[in-house]
């Protein structure tokens, strides 16, 4: 297939620019593959469409202030967004602009912070080494600030509502630089609701990277690669999810990115293996599911590897009906907005 059959109209009026103030009050569009079905629910009714016996499957990642302000010696200012740490002290960055930099350049991300061009590639991604008055990640936590995405654009940006919104309330394992947002629904309260109905909650982890958003540069999709992102599922989720499938019980994904994870650690029998792993899987049309029986997931941008992994389990027609659907309906789209409940 090819990328452009992923495409669709969205006003920008329906791009969420804020999240709500109650997380489970947003609005969840019900897909029935079976019957080909479309219904509108509120997050708050999830409860209700589960049943005793399900396993919900959560990533359980935290987004770390990747997002770094700073300017040149010379005064120059610029943006550098921390993507993955190769090496020691270095990291690959996206830089903004990036015209600026040149092996050798100097950038001040304030008194405890600082870091040199190494290299620049011609895809625009920067190799910085990092020179941090103290261990890294505590002068992030104070000077770096919440990765939102680029379509979120609002004035005075409230940074402190964003650095607890954009994260799970589960997020436990530091090192995503976004967040998997079909988990911003949920509340303590209403995964209380869910335990308390017999369905087993159960954690993994992947940190979500730049190939989760990264744009597709191809037309035919069978040329697209998603880069591989870090991934680890404990011994006892594992044992959990298998048991589950031995017994034809129903696995929930919640996000494409718990879902990359699960199909990634399956094996040829879909069995989930545990440990460590990277998830170099790319999903796109034809792609068989080996464990994943139904996805909780966001409404994703037009011709992204996301809406690609999404059509393909929902299936290509009915997802994109679901999406025309969700718009003439004035669902409120990506990050901060609603979701699906594809069955």
């Amino acid at each position: 297939m090819r990328i452009s059959e992923f495409d669709f109209e969205l006003p920008h009026e329906l791009i969420a620019q804020q999240p709500l103030e109650d997380r489970t009050a947003s609005r969840m569009l019900v897909v029935d593959r079976r019957l080909k079905g479309l219904s509108d629910h509120r997050f708050s009714y999830l409860p209700d469409l589960l049943a005793n016996g399900d396993l919900l499957v959560l990533n359980n990642t935290k987004v770390f202030p990747a997002r770094l302000l700073g300017q040149t010696e010379t005064g120059a200012k610029l943006e550098i967004f921390l993507v993955r740490e190769i090496g020691e002290r270095l990291w690959e960055t996206l830089a903004r602009p990036a015209r600026r930099l040149r092996p050798g350049k100097r950038v001040i991300f304030g008194n405890d912070l600082s870091g040199v061009v190494q290299s620049k590639s011609e895809d625009g991604r920067v190799i910085v080494r990092l020179d941090a008055k103290d261990e890294l990640f505590d002068v992030l936590i104070r000077i770096g600030r919440t990765p939102l995405p680029p379509y979120i654009r609002r004035e005075g940006s409230t940074v402190d509502t964003d650095r607890e919104r954009y994260q799970t309330v589960f997020a436990k394992h530091r090192g995503s630089i976004a967040a998997p947002t079909a988990g911003l629904h949920f509340t303590p309260e209403l995964l209380e609701q869910i335990v308390k109905k017999g369905i087993e909650v159960l954690e993994i982890t992947l940190h979500v990277g730049y190939g989760t958003f990264e744009p597709v540069r191809v037309d035919d999709l069978s040329e697209h690669r998603v880069s591989p992102e870090m991934y680890e599922i404990s011994a006892e989720a594992a044992r959990k999810m298998n048991t589950a499938r031995s017994e034809g019980r129903r696995l929930i994904a919640v996000g494409t990115t718990t879902t990359r994870a699960l199909e990634a650690a399956a094996n040829a029998k879909g069995t989930i293996q545990a440990g460590q792993g990277v998830a170099n899987l790319t999903i796109t049309p034809g792609y068989t599911f080996k464990v994943v029986d139904s996805l909780i997931t966001n409404f994703h941008l037009p011709r992204s590897s996301l809406l690609v992994l999404t059509s393909t389990f929902g299936g290509h027609d009915l997802i994109m009906r679901a999406y025309r659907h969700a718009v003439e309906e004035g669902y409120r789209f990506y990050s901060y907005g609603d979701c699906m409940f594809i069955q």
